[in-house]
C-alpha cells in the first residue's frame, strides 16, 4: 500500500508555531462545548489558521515602535491580509473541504473575526460588510459552519494596542451573527 502525502491548504513552510498551552485550551473548550450539547464526537480534526495580515504587521515590520501607537487599537485587516484570506477561502472551496467543518472559533480581536469570516462565512457575509475594509457581519448559511468567538484563541493579552479588544457590544454591532456568548464583556 503506498502511502500519500498528506495535502495542507496552507504551505507548512509558512506555518507559524503554536504553544501547547493555547491548543490544549482550546481542545479542552471544545470538549466542554461538545458535552454540554451531548454531541461528543470520537474525534476531533482541529485546523488552526492564523489571522490574515493587519495593519498593524505592516506598521511593526517597519517599525517595531509603531505597535505601541493607540492608532492600531484592535487592529484590522491590511488590503493583503485581505487578499490572504480571500486565497485560503478559495482553496478551502476548491479542496470540498468546507462542508466538513463543524465550528470556527475564532479570538475576538477584530483581525481574527474579519479573517473567520471572510475564509469560512457565507458569500452574504462577505458582500454584506458594515463597514469599509472587509468589517464583514457573520451570517451562518447551510454550507458555512457557525462561527464562535472564545477569549482562549487570543494571541496575547499585552501593552500593545493591537492586541487589545473592542467591547463585545461593539463587536456584537458590527459582526452580528458571530456567537460572542462565550467571551466577558
Amino acid at each position: 500500500m503506498d502511502a500519500k502525502p498528506a495535502l495542507f491548504l496552507y504551505p507548512l513552510e509558512h506555518s507559524k508555531i503554536l504553544h501547547l498551552v493555547i491548543c490544549t485550551r482550546v481542545f479542552l473548550f471544545l470538549c466542554s462545548l461538545f458535552m454540554s450539547q451531548d454531541r461528543f464526537p470520537q474525534f476531533y480534526v482541529s485546523i488552526q489558521v492564523r489571522h490574515a495580515q493587519g495593519i498593524h504587521n505592516v506598521a511593526g515590520e517597519k517599525d517595531h515602535n509603531a505597535l505601541l501607537s493607540p492608532e492600531y487599537f484592535d487592529a484590522h485587516l491590511s488590503p493583503l491580509g485581505g487578499q490572504q484570506a480571500d486565497n485560503l477561502r478559495k482553496q478551502i472551496r476548491a479542496s470540498g473541504q468546507l462542508e466538513r467543518i463543524d465550528l470556527v472559533i475564532t479570538s475576538p480581536l477584530c483581525r481574527a473575526l474579519q479573517t473567520a469570516i471572510q475564509v469560512f462565512g457565507s458569500e452574504g457575509q462577505i458582500n454584506g460588510s458594515k463597514e469599509a475594509n472587509i468589517d464583514n457581519s457573520g451570517i451562518s448559511s447551510l454550507k458555512c459552519p457557525p462561527i464562535v468567538a472564545s477569549e482562549l484563541c487570543r494571541e496575547r493579552l499585552g501593552v500593545h494596542p493591537c492586541d487589545k479588544r473592542r467591547t463585545i457590544s461593539e463587536n456584537r454591532s458590527r459582526f452580528p451573527t458571530i456567537d460572542f456568548s462565550l467571551v466577558c464583556t
